[in-house]
């Protein structure tokens, strides 16, 4: 079909920069529709979520299935401080420029942020300064609700692990097998369709009730849950430190039968790590099955499908699985679909998005999606994990770094959230800078390792000065990197990120995906596959595995695991597991506490040392400064 000519509106740029949200609102978003008809949408390819987000249909892969993908960039970084060196920024601020300044046909793909750190401690991630996704507030919030969906159906489960226990301890197999099989007036009984599946699991070929043996009903209606193996637990979506271990189970009519247990927040959910991973709806529903919330007493893995909540769990996710359309402050469509953690999940957007974005883009055009953390967690992942699940090969990566977070590397003071800068990091230090330096080479090379063509974004700060810069760039190209720009797009938007954007179609046009590799093959067994990443990636001398840790790798490996990808829970702020380490570490030990299998997403995380799921709250929370005008209905204060 034909297409819109894009309208690119033109930023008014303020000097000094307002804040974010000043800044979103004062630019009036173009209405959906119209980015949906300049990307070439059906009008039923994609559902309104009123004036500024819609959902698009996954049946514009079919449509486009013949049209060549688009070239794939992907936006990573160093070890960064707290205070996070702006891969949103950069991912949206190079969108605007390849699109709106070199009219390159251009995606954005972001992950959808909790709203954890949102009213926390961190705020939004919508991007910054003149490189944002507008709405702002709609993004930073509910935006279409997938969120509340992956938290109602993990919640579902929960509650369907804790009633099955309970049931199961109160009831012998006649009574069970009589409430989960009731007979009719007539005495006929009926197997739903999702226990057919536990049947096969358990190599029963009936479908006849009756004709069950009493040992058969038995196997059939007893999961037999370990409680002391069950790694399921209840999921919101805000920062609550005092729900990091609780109690269950102690009203009356539980009769005594407590456990310990926590909640997560809801973007370290499996089931948003699934929906990053999916590909369609049929492969949702088998991930969603395939889910393991612990073992029987026998050592059994047990499915969300032997709890019959599979089925459930997908009816509630089945809007999920369409990508969110919403557009930059230059007019660039972007979409956001999906938030996995970034630590003890891979921290990338939807391989969905990627792909219908790759196709809508066509030959010609560039997709530009994000892997959180650094290029250490957030960009192996990219490449080890999504891309081997996508099939799909990135032509270039973008490592971005900033001045501030290679002095914090050199040995500057520590970065702390919430406090003042020290003036080592606004003041010009070339010696900070130059030691620094060291850890951006790391993660060149190692994005290398996988045959990608790099290019370094430095993103450029105010306090920065152009001898510091240039200290960086030569520093990348001396490390390997095919291009190092300065890109000033937080202050400019994508006039601001010019020349990374020419840079990056240079390096994508003289790429050879052939030259793209995995960092291991998934034969290897568990430690293997850890050895590889903690040596070739964070550069380890040792590793240690704790009894849990050894225990969990036989049980995996037991059970059948053991050849799945693995997505290693660490520090972001560190090549090593120990955040205190800065630079490049050398000689150090990693130490794997436990592991966690992720059977439904494909794939076992290890954690290498303290991981919260949970974030608790500051002493002065984001949300003090949130509220909203009566008068106008305008949100004020988010970042």
């Amino acid at each position: 079909m034909s297409k819109l000519v894009p309208f690119y509106p033109k930023l008014n740029l303020q000097k000094p920069v307002p804040s974010d949200i000043a800044i979103a609102q004062s630019v009036a978003p173009k209405h959906i529709k119209q980015i949906a008809e300049e990307i070439g949408l059906t009008e039923d390819e994609y559902d309104l979520y009123g004036k500024t987000k819609a959902k698009v249909n996954l049946d514009v892969l079919k449509r486009l299935k013949a049209q060549p993908d688009g070239k794939y960039v992907v936006i990573t970084g160093i070890n960064p401080t707290p205070l996070g060196e702006g891969k949103s920024t950069t991912t949206v601020g190079l969108a605007q420029s390849l699109g709106a300044h070199l009219n390159k046909t251009t995606f954005a793909c972001l992950r959808q942020p909790s709203q954890g750190p949102t009213f926390g401690i961190k705020g939004g991630a919508a991007g910054g300064g003149y490189s944002q996704v507008i709405p702002m507030e709609e993004f930073n919030l509910h935006l279409t609700g997938d969120i509340h969906a992956i938290t109602a159906a993990n919640n579902l489960l929960a509650a369907a692990i804790e009633a099955r226990m309970f049931h199961e301890s109160t009831q012998n197999d006649e009574a069970l097998f009589n409430r989960l099989c009731p007979p009719n007036k007539n005495g006929d009984r009926q197997f739903a369709a999702i226990m057919l599946r536990r049947l096969k699991k358990l190599g029963i070929n009936k479908i006849n009730p009756n004709e069950l043996t009493n040992e058969e009903r038995s196997a059939f209606v007893r999961l037999d849950i370990d409680s002391k193996t069950v790694t399921w637990n209840r999921v919101m979506d805000i920062n609550d430190r005092f729900l990091r271990k609780i109690t269950i189970g102690q009203g009356k009519e539980e009769q005594g039968r407590t456990r310990e247990t926590c909640f997560d927040i809801s973007v370290a959910s499996e089931i948003m790590a699934i929906l990053a991973l999916t590909t369609d709806l049929t492969d949702m529903r088998e991930r969603l099955g395939n889910m393991v919330i612990g073992s029987s007493h026998a050592g059994v893995p047990i499915t969300a499908d032997d709890l019959g909540a599979a089925g459930a769990l997908t009816v509630l996710m089945k809007d999920t699985i369409m990508p969110n359309l919403m557009q930059t402050l230059e007019g660039t469509p972007v979409f956001v679909h999906a938030g996995p953690f970034a630590n003890i999940a891979h921290g990338n957007s939807s391989i969905i998005a990627d792909r219908i974005a790759l196709k809508l883009v066509g030959e010609d055009g560039f997709v530009v999606t994000e892997a959180g953390f650094g290029a250490d967690i957030g960009a192996e992942k990219f490449f080890n994990i999504k891309c081997r699940y996508s099939g799909l090969i990135p032509h270039c990566a973008v490592i971005v770094v900033t001045a501030r977070a290679l002095k914090m590397h050199g040995g500057g003071p520590a970065v702390v959230a919430g406090t003042p800068l020290n003036p080592a990091y606004t003041t010009e230090n070339f010696e900070l800078v130059s030691k620094g330096c060291s850890n951006l080479a790391v993660h060149i090379r190692n994005c290398k390792k996988f045959g990608v063509s790099v290019v370094v974004c430095i993103n450029r700060f105010a306090t920065d000065t152009d001898a510091e810069l240039e200290i960086i760039k030569r520093a990348a190209l001396e490390a390997g990197a095919e291009n190092a720009c300065v890109s000033s797009h937080w202050a400019e938007g994508g006039a601001g990120a010019l020349e990374l954007a020419n840079a990056v179609v240079t390096a994508c046009n003289t790429s050879n995906k052939e030259n793209f590799k995995f960092l291991y093959p998934l034969e290897l067994s568990i430690k293997e596959k850890i050895t590889i990443i903690a040596t070739q990636i964070y550069g380890a001398a040792e590793i240690e595995y704790l009894p849990d840790a050894e225990e969990k790798i036989a049980t995996y490996e037991r059970q059948g695991f053991g050849k799945l990808p693995i997505c290693m829970a660490k520090t972001h702020l560190s090549l090593s597991c120990d955040p205190s380490l800065r630079g490049v570490p050398t000689g150090f030990k990693v130490v794997v506490r436990t592991l966690r299998a992720s059977v439904g997403a494909g794939f076992i995380y290890p954690l290498l040392g303290e991981m919260s799921t949970m974030p608790g709250l500051p002493t002065r929370p984001c949300f003090f400064d949130i509220d909203i005008d009566t008068i106008s209905g305008r949100i004020v204060g988010l970042s």
